[in-house]
C-alpha cells in the first residue's frame, strides 16, 4: 500500500464542519456543494465501479469521483480529452501567452458580483485583442484565440485574471490570405493594449452598475450610491492595468503541454499541500514578486477552506472560452481556411489520443467500466481514507 498523502479533501473532511459554523451563511448554493462534494470525491458515499483490461481481463475497482470542476482530483480525464479535441484545432505557427489582470481594487467586487464581473472580464479581453489586432497599423487581420479565466493567486487570494493563448497572425479582412507578425515577437505593444483593456472593462462595469447589475456588501456598501461608485471608478482610470505578453513558445507541439497547466487548473492541487498539524494546513507557494521563489505558507484551516471556496464559479459560467476565427460558432471551418492558408501540417497521432485508462497489471490493455456498484450510505470514518498528517 502507498503512503496517503494529504489532500483538500482531508482538510474538508476535517475541519468542514467548523467552517460551515463560522462561515456556513455567507456560502452559495454552488460553494456548499463544491464543499460537499469534495469532501466525499473517491469515497465510499459516492459508490464504486469495477474496470476491467481489455488484454488481460485483470480487473481494478475504484471509488467513483464527484466530477465537481473545482475538485483537485477530477480534472485528468476531462483535461485530456479536451486538449484531444484542441489538438486537432492547431495551426503551424508560433503561439503567445497574454495575461490581463484586474487591478486588486477589483478583486472584492468580483467576489460579491463574480457572473457580471467576470463576463465583462472576458468581453473586455476579447474586444481589446481582436480590436487592436485588427487596426492596419497594428496587424490588419482577424485574430482568433482562447482565454482560461483563473481568479486566485499562489496564496489562494482574490486575484482575477485571464490567459490566453494566441496564434502568431490572422486572417486578412478579404478572407484570401495570413497574415503573420512583421516582428518575430508578440505583435501588439503591451501599454496600449492594457489601456484599451482598462477602457472596456470600465465602460461596460459602468453600464452594468446603471442598470443595477450591480450589489454590494459589507465594506462595499457605500459604492452602491452612484457619485461615490463614479469617483470610484474614475480612480480605477487613472491606474496603468496589467497586460502582460510573455515570449512565444514555441509550435502547435509545445502548445498542448502549455494548455494543460492553465486550462483545467483548480485554486489549489494536492501536491502543493505539505501537511495538516494543529488545525493548520502547510502550502507551497510561488513567490512571483520574488524571482519565482518557492515558499512555504501555514494558513488556519477554516481560513483555508474559506479561500479555496472564494473561487467556486456560478453554476453554468464558462471559464474556457474561444474568440475570433476560434469562436464555436464557425471554429471548425475557419480552423480548415487557416490551414489551406498556411503550410501543410498535420497533428501526430500522440497529440489527438484522448485519455485512456491502461491496465496497471500488464501495462498494455486499457481499462472499461464494466460494472457500477451503488454508494454506501454510511458517513463512518470507514467509509473515508485516512489523512496524512505530516509532523516533519
Amino acid at each position: 500500500m502507498t503512503e496517503h498523502r494529504l489532500e483538500v479533501a482531508d482538510v474538508f473532511q476535517l475541519h468542514g464542519q467548523e467552517f460551515l459554523d463560522r462561515w456556513g451563511h455567507t456560502l452559495s448554493a454552488q460553494q456548499r456543494k463544491a464543499l460537499q462534494d469534495i469532501s466525499a470525491c473517491r469515497t465510499a458515499s459516492l459508490g464504486q465501479f469495477v474496470q476491467q483490461c481489455d488484454h488481460c481481463s485483470h480487473q481494478v475497482i475504484e471509488f467513483k469521483s464527484c466530477r465537481n470542476r473545482h475538485c483537485p482530483k477530477c480534472h485528468r480525464r476531462a483535461r485530456d480529452q479536451w486538449l484531444a479535441n484542441r489538438a486537432q484545432e492547431l495551426l503551424p505557427v508560433t503561439y503567445s501567452h497574454v495575461v490581463f489582470t484586474l487591478p486588486h481594487e477589483l478583486a472584492p467586487v468580483a467576489l460579491q458580483n463574480p457572473q457580471v464581473v467576470y463576463g465583462i472580464l472576458f468581453r473586455a479581453v476579447a474586444e481589446a485583442l481582436l480590436e487592436m489586432a485588427a487596426d492596419p497599423k497594428r496587424l490588419g487581420a482577424k485574430r482568433g484565440f482562447l482565454a482560461v479565466l483563473h481568479t486566485w493567486s499562489q496564496r489562494l487570494q482574490p486575484h482575477p485574471h485571464v490567459h490566453c493563448v494566441v496564434p502568431a497572425g490572422g486572417i486578412s479582412p478579404d478572407g484570401k490570405r495570413w497574415i503573420s507578425p512583421r516582428k518575430q515577437n508578440f505583435f501588439l505593444p503591451v501599454k496600449p493594449l492594457g489601456r484599451l483593456f482598462r477602457r472596456k472593462f470600465l465602460t461596460y462595469l459602468q453600464a452594468a452598475f446603471g442598470a443595477g447589475q450591480l450589489s454590494f456588501y459589507g465594506a462595499l456598501r457605500d459604492l452602491a450610491h452612484p457619485a461615490r461608485f463614479e469617483h470610484w471608478a474614475e480612480s480605477l482610470k487613472q491606474k496603468e492595468w496589467v497586460a502582460h505578453v510573455k515570449p512565444p513558445f514555441g509550435g502547435p507541439e509545445q502548445v498542448l503541454r502549455y494548455l494543460a497547466r492553465y486550462t483545467h487548473r483548480v485554486a489549489i492541487s494536492n501536491g502543493r499541500l505539505l501537511g495538516l498539524e494543529e488545525s493548520r494546513v502547510r502550502f507551497r507557494w510561488r513567490d512571483s514578486k520574488d524571482l519565482n521563489q518557492i515558499k512555504e505558507m501555514s494558513l488556519d484551516a477554516v481560513e483555508f477552506i474559506r479561500r479555496f471556496l472564494q473561487h467556486v464559479l456560478p453554476s453554468g459560467f464558462v471559464k474556457i472560452r474561444h474568440f475570433g476565427f476560434l469562436s464555436n460558432r464557425n471554429r471548425r471551418p475557419m480552423v480548415e481556411r487557416c490551414r489551406e492558408l498556411l503550410p501543410p501540417w498535420t497533428p501526430t497521432p500522440k497529440m489527438i489520443e484522448p485519455y485512456q485508462a491502461i491496465c496497471p497489471a500488464c501495462g498494455i490493455g486499457h481499462l472499461h467500466v464494466v460494472e457500477s456498484r451503488p454508494p454506501v450510505r454510511s458517513t463512518t470514518a470507514a467509509s473515508h481514507q485516512p489523512p496524512r498528517v505530516d509532523s516533519s
